[in-house]
């Protein structure tokens, strides 16, 4: 069985947010020995993941240095996330792995994702990112070509474009991995946002790709059998925060979709996620679930967690 466990921001972060260097490494730890006992139960994993709070330190990085040096840009931002988690989560998963006497090499990818140049969201950004910044900080960053607005009494906020992704450029060779017995990481974040150019030249670009959508395209793209989002509840849930609450277990497609549109999930949170499993569920034709990682290798058989199954 093979499957993609798309890991939230949580599980790259302390319990209350913080993404010191320790803390990353911490979670990253916790969060392999979940995949290290899905590989002792003969399952191969992909894992791609959030980088929302490493990002993010990049960016005041940017804004601390705009008047020295110029800001990185955010695809670049992408790929030196991708690359520093895929360091950490190789290494936590190569000490958990060894721990169970297990020996499977693994590897991490940076890869890139293509969206369209045209892509609506380009014309006007509204994605926020980053930190709130006063008038005077957000007008260094605006002469370097961002796009700012005033938010108000919290200050100004950089706003980006977020296209849809249409495909995980380096999909093959995740496969080309995994066929070779390699646990791969990969499209962290989404994918570095790309587009092909008219010359038939590729070039990264300054856009975030919701990381939900992107681990929905990359599991359709490497034929898995089942997407796993994994994040900080057991179950998504009907009713959230009122009395009637409650969880939602085996489930059709139908009728996941039926609650989305009732309006159970919120935008910010669990929406994205059930949009990201319906999208893959009906694309597919396999199951998605979403759960948390102490529960993930009881929801990969089938006995815990959301399980949105295509009828």
């Amino acid at each position: 069985m093979r499957i993609l466990l798309a890991l939230g921001g949580n599980a790259m972060t302390s319990p209350d947010g913080k993404a010191r260097p320790e803390d990353q490494i911490a979670a990253a730890t916790a969060a392999m020995e979940a995949v290290a006992d899905l590989v002792a139960e003969g399952v191969d994993v992909v894992i791609t993941h959030g980088n929302g709070p490493q990002v993010g330190n990049l960016l005041v990085k940017n804004e601390i240095a705009a008047a020295v040096v110029p800001p990185v840009p955010l695809d670049w931002c992408g790929a030196q996330t991708q690359g520093t988690l895929g360091d950490i989560l190789m290494n936590a998963l190569d000490g958990a792995l060894a721990a169970r006497g297990l020996s499977r090499p693994t590897a991490a990818l940076v890869t890139r994702t293509r969206v369209d140049a045209a892509d609506p969201a380009f014309a006007k950004p509204s994605k926020p990112v980053g930190r709130y910044l006063s008038a005077d900080e957000a007008a260094t960053m605006i002469d370097h070509g961002e796009t700012w607005e005033d938010r108000g009494e919290r200050g100004w906020r950089r706003v980006v474009a977020s296209p849809e992704p249409l495909e995980v450029l380096d999909a093959p060779a995740v496969v080309a991995l995994v066929e070779a017995g390699f646990v791969v990481i990969a499209n962290g974040g989404g994918g570095i946002p790309t587009v092909r150019r008219a010359d038939a030249t590729l070039a990264g670009v300054e856009a975030v790709i919701d990381k939900d959508l992107g681990a929905a395209l990359l599991a359709r793209s490497i034929e898995v059998d089942q997407l796993v989002i994994a994040t900080d509840v057991t179950h998504a849930v009907l009713g959230f925060g009122t009395p009637e609450a409650r969880d939602i277990g085996e489930v059709s497609l139908a009728e996941m979709h039926g609650y989305a549109e009732e309006g159970h999930f919120a935008g910010g949170s669990m929406g994205p996620k059930v949009d990201a499993i319906c999208r893959f569920v009906e694309q597919s034709g396999r199951t998605g679930v979403i759960t948390d990682l102490s529960s993930i290798v009881a929801a990969v058989s089938g006995r815990a967690g959301t399980i949105v199954h295509p009828n």
